[in-house]
């Protein structure tokens, strides 16, 4: 389900962010370094080893050498728009009879109304229930029986704010019985088993703070199939079985967070770090919010950000791209065009001074520390993810060895840019797990240490290039896919505004200096736009 950093990183510290405000759909996750996507596209062409080599610092000509297979993939790669605002990426690639396909929404959670948290999530679930004509046996029949469940709903509503208890257990019982009846028309899971029977993998979706991502693949001769059915489910989707997915979302929330403590944790770290802007909610929402929603309230959501013209559709593999528009005409040019959804219009002002929040659960102790930062389209992003890198990078990087190998305060430290999304400013947080007898003030000490040294000593240039190197390797082992590449155009092109950005960030990677950190360290770290978060052990 929802997808995010935080999921990731902290997950490979013993998988104690399963907690995080990220819920999965299964392997959807996808780990990137943005600004060194570019590498990736060169990896359809060179093995691992050949590129790292060329990546090597040592290697005066590796940017130019790398530059003809670089201009190769964008020849590669067309798009076109349909009338409707539609857009399409292709990326052709004959290397195997296999295409990926993404359809990426530009919404998330920080789109949902105020009272209406989790709403993206929850969407997301709903579209794998199928359409019309898929995951029904008699879609007329059904029909009555959902919109009869919804009124029932809202009656229940009604009556649990008034107190009114036999009204309630009457209602109560007749929204059972409506429930059954209505669940007799469903073929469960009936889109997934149509895709699996064609031959397609990985049907999966995520839901991040930022977006909202379809994808799976086909074998090369189902593309026709994926279009229509594609098409298909957000032209006429059904949100069937929409109570009984309220429970299992609401047993997420409750597993990932409610019941966990750096899950718990995490939204009082966001809800403390953010005052205004809508990236201090959690994706998956508030229980509340979540217990309130209305199919209702799913339908208009989906009216106002599934547009046309808020879609892109990323396509990547042996394909033809002229038969992708035309097919894409056929299927999808059925859309009608809408207009463009508003963007977040609540900006977080700047931060004054230290912000701390402090919780007590029988844990092992944690210590966060958040500092504001710009956005992905900002010219400094990519330094931030180069300090993330060298902070945080495996056991050679600087947390690792001074927190958990010298002074031996922590039994795990990390760090990563753009929490809890990136199109809008956000966060760089730093984090470490106390180790056994260590209290949190000493480990806060230490580990701010290493963050005061960003600024205090300009980094040696061959640890630089080091950093920059581990980034291209990293990225390459993760990101080597049509899926991963399909992804990050469609990514790119929503929130930078067009795909070729993606070309632009190894020059921008390979041209961030000593100074750069040192200067960028200066802004950032700095006691008024701090953000503390101590989870203490109520042992």
């Amino acid at each position: 389900m929802e997808s995010s950093k935080l999921n990731r990183l902290f997950i490979q510290d013993s998988r104690k962010l399963a907690i995080a405000p990220s819920t999965m759909r299964s392997k959807g996750c996808f780990a990137k370094m943005r600004w060194l996507t570019i590498v990736l596209v060169a990896c359809l062409f060179w093995n691992f080893s050949s590129l790292v080599a060329l990546a090597a610092p040592q290697d005066s000509q590796a940017k130019s050498s790398i530059q003809p297979y670089l201009d190769r993939v964008q020849e590669q790669i067309t798009e076109f728009t349909l009338d409707n605002g539609l857009k399409f990426i292709v990326l052709e690639n004959h290397d195997a009879p296999i295409i990926s396909f993404v359809t990426y929404a530009n919404v998330g959670g920080v789109d949902e109304p105020d009272g209406k948290t989790g709403v993206a999530h929850f969407l997301e679930h709903l579209a794998f229930k199928g359409t019309q004509q898929i995951g029904t046996t008699n879609y007329r029949a059904e029909a009555k029986q959902l919109n009869q469940l919804d009124r029932l709903f809202a009656d229940l509503q009604e009556a649990q704010k008034s107190g009114d208890e036999r009204k309630i257990a009457k209602l109560s019982d007749k929204f059972v019985a409506t429930q059954s009846a209505a669940s007799k028309y469903v073929k469960q899971n009936e889109y997934g088993n149509i895709v699996d029977t064609a031959g397609g993998v990985g049907l999966n979706a995520a839901t991040s703070a930022d977006y909202t991502s379809y994808f799976y693949s086909f074998p090369a001769n189902k593309l026709e199939l994926w279009m229509s059915l594609e098409s298909e489910r957000f032209l006429q989707p059904v949100f069937r079985e929409f109570y009984p997915e309220k429970q299992v979302i609401l047993e997420e929330r409750r597993m990932r967070t409610d019941n966990s403590p750096i899950g718990k944790m995490i939204e009082e770290f966001l809800d403390t770090a953010y005052t205004a802007h809508p990236y201090k909610r959690p994706v998956i929402g508030y229980q509340a919010d979540i217990e309130s929603l209305s199919r209702d309230d799913v339908q208009k959501f989906f009216q106002a950000y599934y547009a046309p013209n808020n879609l892109t559709i990323a396509i990547a593999g042996d394909v033809d791209p002229e038969q992708v528009q035309q097919l894409a005409q056929t299927y999808f040019g059925r859309f009608q065009a809408q207009p463009q959804p508003s963007a977040v219009d609540k900006p977080e002002p700047p931060q004054t001074e230290t912000r701390e929040v402090t919780l007590k659960f029988p844990s092992q102790p944690w210590y966060l520390e958040g500092y504001h930062i710009p956005a992905l389209s900002h010219p400094d992003y990519p330094v931030y993810e180069v300090i993330s890198e060298l902070l945080s990078s495996g056991r050679t990087s600087r947390l690792y060895r001074s927190l958990v190998e010298e002074k031996q305060v922590a039994l795990s430290a990390q760090g990563f840019s753009g929490f809890p999304g990136d199109k809008y400013p956000s966060l760089i947080l730093v984090y470490a797990l106390t180790s056994p007898g260590t209290s949190i003030d000493d480990l806060a000490v230490a580990l701010r240490t290493e963050i005061d040294r960003l600024k205090t000593e300009p980094i040696q240039p061959g640890e630089l290039e080091r950093v920059k190197t581990q980034l291209k390797a990293g990225l390459l082992r993760t990101l080597d896919s049509n899926m991963g590449m399909a992804q990050i155009l469609a990514e790119y092109d929503a929130k930078t505004g067009d795909w070729h950005n993606i070309f632009n960030e190894l020059t921008k990677l390979e041209t961030i200096t000593p100074g750069d950190i040192q200067r960028v360290a200066n802004i950032t770290f700095t006691q008024e736009n701090r953000t503390i978060g101590r989870l203490l052990s109520s042992n």
